[in-house]
């Protein structure tokens, strides 16, 4: 546990009336006991307790709920039948609340248009700065584009010296192939003497004869003039001439002495024009050219520009969007490496999609094929020539003799024309209506850039355009630091500056922010949907600090997760800035420095579930600490502490080496990573841990042991890999999405429940089979509610309301099915049952009990085994996970990867986890965490240390070793705040890390 912050920064606060408190009385909800509390207003106050004691449960069912559901119900009926609304919580009353506004860790948008620039709206101040700013050019030749009247063409003319002679061009016809008789016929009756062909000047009652196999550039002469003062009127006159002509383009050909000569007319009346011989002429003979457009068009190519606004460079909209991509940046692909992930198999099973018991006419296909190509289907993938494999996958326009074609019913063969391999998989994914069949083929597909835009999402336009030296994916594609440096620098005209004065405020505000929370590494251009649930809460956290909102009460849920402790100041500087604009803080939180930091602290325990909700201790830091009731009290002032342990496994011998990894932001690193051990991978937000472990390591398992999937194309080699025989990954990712899905079916001992309720002499005589105890499908579930136990009834502008089932209760089940019993528990009791209770009564059966004591075992003996899956913190539903793993059998040779799982944990929760990932190391298994809680990472017995900073700058190991060796390492920051709390915890004789 860390030491607690410097900062100077709590009020002193009496609370002297109603109007500067929160009043809550008789808070029911979920497993609250009836809790009377009073918070003080414009404070920074902390919920903590163990996982599942109620903090959500107040802070957000009820607090937020409520004044949620106020501001909804002062809007009119017609406005609230468009926005969701609470329930009211069970409570007896709040007063004193303010507007409320959660901030949570909900994943900010599964949208793939949303980005973080989107959603912080950093991006829309940028397309307003470049639409009204911004400068064309070119997307071909990088030329200037601006528009200019005829007024501003004559005056840049008048700025030639006196007596220089020129030309007034227009240009008719640009690049294109022809003898274009017709036009040099019609220039003549128009009026015209002179044309310039490729360069040279020509008389139009000569004869001009174009070679039609070649491109040529025809520019009609206008006028031939000398300048001097007196010439003004006249050169408006025949550029207006010129610009009508030439749909709004003139070129000023400017004569000097030397190139007068070259620029005389042609007299040889036969002359045939063919482009100059390796295009060179020298120097002298190419007169000086002034080009100008009316239009938003290059002179060059034109290419036309619309008028600049803030809509061409939005993604969203089809003025700005990439044609090809429609402004996603990127399309969908099916991989040659997934639809072979294993080269080394033959033909006829090397094909994945291919490789099932039904596949006759892919095997005749692939047959066929081999017959018209010269391989056998035996032969193995990787021993096909490159051409031969661009066939297998790609096809080919000549048609082959297809061999007992049994799809179409045809007994001989024919001739046909073979698509390929992704062709024919891309037509089945399209043409399917099949969501099953959808499913299976979408494990195959890749997301890869866009090959126009290049994963820019913008039309080329909108790409070509600048501000100063910069384009606008120049800010949005590096990180959020290097953008505020470069706007820091933009290099602006006078004019530019004025215009883009507020914009560039709040831009530099709003990346500051973000700076601020700690997301320097993040870009503007990454997908909202790839952020994980911390760095989503602290963009909305930054969001409304740019916001400026006074009065207002904020919910937050654990900011601090997923942010190293480096950056734990900064946030908490941020959390200060928001309550001293005059704004109330909750925050759910188990951080100690956060803790420590608050106005207020309230201490919601004792346990968890059913022995939670209570009010153990409240006040401020002192009054917590001396609280005898208080957990949190315990750990904060030492009289509970982790013990860090004496000695270090040092494994069995046996490592994985990870070489020339180099995805995202790693720098071709090479990490060797002991087995045997309990190790974590730490370092500051961005550095590369997850791109390491989730997206290189556990691929390159997988790879291994399954061949379902490629291996990673950026790494050279994993040594080791036969050291273990399972590769377990355990996540944040929610267990389901559907009050179906609980504990009890999530882990499986639901199933072994049903069997002994199928097994008891009532079923037996019944003839009832484990199914009959299913609420998810016909049979003994109560088909009034389908197994739900409520019914669902729309209320148009009110919100859903839940009905309990008029004829189950609520129980899910018939009748008949609650009639049979075991242990006079009927199976809606079971699963209304908590789970340290559902052990006593299952004690007796090895298959349930297994997985019950493990659920009890990672601290979630309070919930109960027909919880929702929805209603599970993201802390419960990654422990129900580790419990799933956990009551498997443990081969001894397997390795888990396991990410972040102190999320939503109290010190006391996290000293139990300790326990289990301890136990899972002393049966000779290995467990890989990413982790930055100092409580985990001082406990383990290696460490790696990636960084030294988030994004372009980290993606290097800075430090590996035991804590004690990374501690003294002077690069490392996590080295630094490790030393700290080694000191604060040194080791206890006696005590291993097992």
């Amino acid at each position: 546990m860390p030491k607690s912050s410097n900062l100077n920064h709590t009020r002193d606060h009496t609370p002297n009336s109603a109007q500067n408190t929160i009043r809550i009385r008789g808070a029911r909800q979920h497993n609250l006991k009836n809790i009377d509390l009073e918070l003080p207003r414009d404070r920074i106050i902390v919920f903590t307790g163990v996982s599942g004691s109620g903090k959500s449960s107040l802070a957000f069912d009820t607090i937020f709920a409520e004044g949620q559901r106020r501001y909804v119900e002062s809007l009119s009926a017609y406005a609230r039948q468009f926005l969701g609304q609470l329930d009211k919580p069970d409570v007896d009353a709040i007063e004193g609340l303010s507007p409320a506004i959660s901030i949570d860790q909900k994943s900010t948008s599964h949208n793939p248009r949303s980005t973080v620039g989107t959603v912080t709206e950093i991006y829309d101040y940028l397309r307003l700065l470049f639409g009204r700013a911004g400068e064309p050019y070119c997307p071909k030749c990088d030329r200037n584009i601006a528009p200019q009247t005829i007024d501003q063409m004559c005056d840049r003319i008048m700025e030639l010296p006196d007596r220089t002679r020129f030309h007034i061009l227009a240009p008719v016809i640009r690049g294109k192939k022809g003898t274009h008789k017709k036009l040099l016929s019609s220039l003549a009756t128009e009026g015209f003497v002179r044309v310039r062909v490729d360069g040279e000047t020509f008389d139009l009652s000569d004869t001009i004869e174009l070679d039609k196999n070649y491109t040529h550039n025809i520019e009609v002469v206008v006028d031939r003039l000398i300048k001097k003062p007196s010439i003004q009127e006249r050169i408006t006159d025949s550029l207006a001439t010129c610009l009508k002509r030439s749909t709004g383009i003139a070129v000023i050909q400017v004569l000097d002495n030397t190139s007068a000569q070259s620029a005389e007319v042609k007299s040889d009346h036969n002359y045939r024009r063919t482009p100059p011989k390796n295009g060179s002429s020298s120097d002298q003979d190419i007169p000086q050219e002034i080009v100008f457009s009316e239009n938003f068009a290059c002179p060059e190519h034109g290419a036309v520009m619309e008028e600049l606004s803030p809509r061409l460079f939005s993604f969203n909209s089809p003025y700005g969007a990439c044609p090809v991509c429609h402004g996603i940046g990127n399309l969908q692909t099916f991989s040659p490496e997934l639809v072979v992930p294993d080269p080394t198999q033959p033909l006829y099973s090397a094909i994945a999609p291919w490789s099932e018991k039904d596949n006759t006419y892919y095997i005749s296909l692939l047959y066929s094929v081999g017959e018209a190509y010269g391989f056998e289907i035996k032969t193995p993938w990787n021993q096909l020539t490159s051409e031969q494999q661009d066939i297998l996958l790609y096809g080919t326009d000549e048609k082959i003799y297809i061999q007992n074609d049994s799809a179409y019913g045809k007994e001989k063969g024919y001739y046909k024309r073979y698509p390929g391999i992704i062709p024919i998989l891309e037509k089945q994914y399209k043409d399917t209506n099949s969501e099953a069949s959808k499913h299976k083929l979408e494990q195959y597909l890749i997301y890869q850039p866009c090959p126009e835009c290049h994963g820019k999402r913008l039309k080329p336009e909108a790409l070509s355009v600048r501000l100063g030296q910069y384009h606008i994916d120049d800010l949005t594609s590096v990180s959020i630091r290097q953008c505020r440096q470069r706007i820091d620098n933009l290099q602006l005209s006078p004019r530019q500056a004025q215009i883009g004065d507020l914009a560039l405020k709040e831009i530099k505000a709003r990346l500051q922010f973000l700076i601020d929370v700690g997301l320097d590494y993040l870009t503007l251009d990454r997908p909202a949907m790839t952020l994980s649930g911390g760095e989503a809460q602290r963009i909305r956290l930054a969001t409304q600090i740019g916001a400026g909102l006074t009065g207002v009460l904020y919910v937050l849920d654990e900011p601090s997760i997923g942010l190293h402790q480096r950056d734990n100041g900064r946030l908490l500087t941020t959390l200060i800035k928001l309550r001293d604009l005059g704004n109330t803080l909750i925050v759910v939180e188990h951080d100690e420095e956060t803790i420590r930091t608050a106005d207020h602290i309230v201490d919601i325990g004792p346990k968890a579930g059913i022995h939670g909700g209570k009010i153990v201790a409240q006040g401020d830091l002192e009054t917590v600490i001396k609280s005898d009731n208080s957990l949190t009290g315990a750990y904060l002032s030492k009289r509970q502490v982790i013990e860090t342990p004496s000695k270090r496994r040092e494994g069995n011998g046996r490592s994985f080496v990870i070489k020339n990894a180099h995805r995202n932001n790693l720098k071709h690193i090479e990490v060797e990573i002991p087995l045997g051990e309990l190790v974590t991978i730490t370092g500051v937000s961005g550095s590369g841990k997850s791109t390491l472990v989730n997206e290189l390591l556990y691929p390159a398992l997988q790879h291994h042991m399954t061949r379902k999937v490629p291996f990673p194309k950026e790494l050279d080699q994993v040594e080791g890999l036969n050291a273990i025989n399972k590769a377990i990954v355990i996540d944040q990712s929610p267990i389901g999405r559907t009050p179906r899905s609980n504990p009890a079916t999530y882990t499986g001992v639901f199933d072994a429940i049903r069997e002994v309720f199928s097994k008891t002499i009532e079923a037996k005589a019944r003839g009832y089979k484990p199914g009959q105890f299913s609420f998810n499908v016909k049979g003994g579930r109560c088909e009034a509610c389908s197994g739900q136990g409520v019914n669902i009834i729309e209320m148009n502008f009110l919100p859903d309301v839940y009905v309990q089932c008029d004829v189950c209760k609520g129980a899910r089940y018939n009748r008949e099915t609650l009639q049979v019993k075991y242990k006079g528990y009927s199976i809606a009791d079971i699963l209304n049952m908590p789970v340290a209770e559902a052990l006593e009564v299952f004690k007796n059966i090895p298959r349930a009990a297994s997985r019950l004591q493990t659920l009890v075992d990672v601290g979630l003996g309070y919930i109960h085994l027909g919880q929702p899956a929805p209603t599970l913190s993201g802390g419960e539903a990654q422990r129900v996970k580790l419990a799933t793993e956990l009551s498997r059998r443990a081969t001894g040779k397997t390795l888990y990867l396991i990410d972040e799982p102190t999320t939503g944990l109290s010190f006391y929760d996290v000293h139990h986890l300790l326990n289990v990932l301890q136990r899972l190391v002393d049966k000779g298994n290995s467990v890989l965490v990413i982790e930055h809680n100092l409580d985990v990472i001082r406990c383990a017995d290696w460490v790696i240390d990636l960084g030294p900073e988030g994004g372009d700058k980290g993606g290097e190991v800075i430090a590996s070793g035991t804590p004690e060796e990374v501690a003294e390492n002077p690069k490392s920051y996590t080295g630094k705040y490790l030393k700290e709390v080694l000191q604060e915890y040194p080791r206890q004789e006696g005590l291993l890390s097992a």
